[in-house]
């Protein structure tokens, strides 16, 4: 699917397909923003070439997998945006590549499927912000989509306090795995977020042509970019940590479980090993045994017997033992 958003040079707002392509060439003062939703990956291509895209570009931008970065060439800037087809309170997420080539008239973005914040920016605001320049355009999807990753890790905060407090209460193995899982996906999203924010580090450190810091609203857009990437980055780490503390309590917690299972096992064991030793004595079979042959050695053993199991348990209550 071929969408395009034409502003005019007296500020004329046009929506359609490929038939604006040629108004915008006839029109020096025009800007256009075309989106590419599931194209062939030769119908890309041709787009691209016929915009003046470079090779390398163009094969980076049709790689399925490509770490996000932005490259600048002679006529374009390439940024290349992992964005999101759905997120939820769970981090169940579905990454998508995004790829924008930035020209100083034109925006062209493409991704495979669909794009929430590509979407919503198109009916809500697409047409004021490329009436400003194609790059608040893709400075815009970019925070729009930030944003979408920012509410539904908020709304894990809530899930991971709620889940902190139900191993507190009554810790089990389900539990720990949903943690586990969690702090998988952590890892994945921090990963993310690191090259979002390395991309932004560069657009706010150095001078990219279509991308100028010297004009104040480009550079306001870039630093909220900036700022929102980097809050993802520090929840990220922050929840990661926080996932890892919750592992580390369950594992000291089941290991002080253990240690009380134990010392009661222990107890049991050093209370019945003298009797066991006093009944394997008395159960040898030998002809001359003084004791068998008195009347009340039987009563006798087993009063001594009771004797020592009473006294260690007395002695191991007074270790607080039991």
């Amino acid at each position: 699917m071929i969408r395009t958003l034409l502003v005019s040079g007296d500020g004329r707002v046009m929506q359609g397909g490929e038939e604006l392509i040629a108004h915008w060439r006839d029109e020096a003062g025009s800007r256009i923003w075309i989106d590419l939703q599931g194209e062939p990956p030769e119908r890309e291509r041709a787009m691209l070439e016929a915009f003046g895209g470079h090779p390398l570009a163009i094969d980076d931008a049709q790689r399925e997998r490509h770490p996000p970065k932005i490259e600048e060439f002679e006529d374009h800037t390439l940024i290349l945006y992992r964005g999101i087809s759905s997120f939820d309170a769970e981090l169940n997420y579905v990454p998508q590549q995004v790829a924008f080539l930035l020209g100083e008239r034109f925006l062209i973005s493409l991704h495979p499927g669909l794009a929430l914040s590509i979407d919503r920016l198109r009916e809500h605001e697409g047409s004021t912000l490329l009436k400003r320049s194609p790059e608040h355009v893709a400075l815009r999807v970019m925070y729009a989509s930030a944003g979408y990753y920012l509410n539904s890790l908020l709304e894990f905060e809530n899930q991971l306090s709620d889940l902190e407090d139900a191993l507190i209460d009554d810790g089990s193995d389900a539990l720990m795995r949903r943690v586990i899982a969690f702090r998988s996906r952590l890892v994945k999203m921090r990963r993310v977020f690191s090259y979002h924010l390395g991309i932004t580090q560069e657009l706010t450190a150095y001078d990219y042509a279509h991308l100028p810091r010297d004009e104040e609203e480009t550079l306001h857009a870039i630093n909220d970019v900036h700022e929102r990437f980097e809050r993802l980055h520090s929840l990220t780490q922050m929840y990661y940590d926080i996932c890892g503390d919750l592992i580390d309590g369950y594992i000291s917690l089941s290991s002080h479980q253990l240690n009380r299972t134990m010392r009661v096992l222990t107890v049991i064991t050093a209370i019945f090993v003298p009797l066991t030793f006093i009944a394997g004595i008395y159960g040898m079979n030998f002809a001359h045994m003084p004791e068998l042959a008195y009347r009340y050695g039987y009563f006798l053993v087993l009063l001594v017997m009771l004797a020592i199991g009473l006294g260690l348990l007395w002695v191991f209550r007074r270790m607080k033992w039991l």
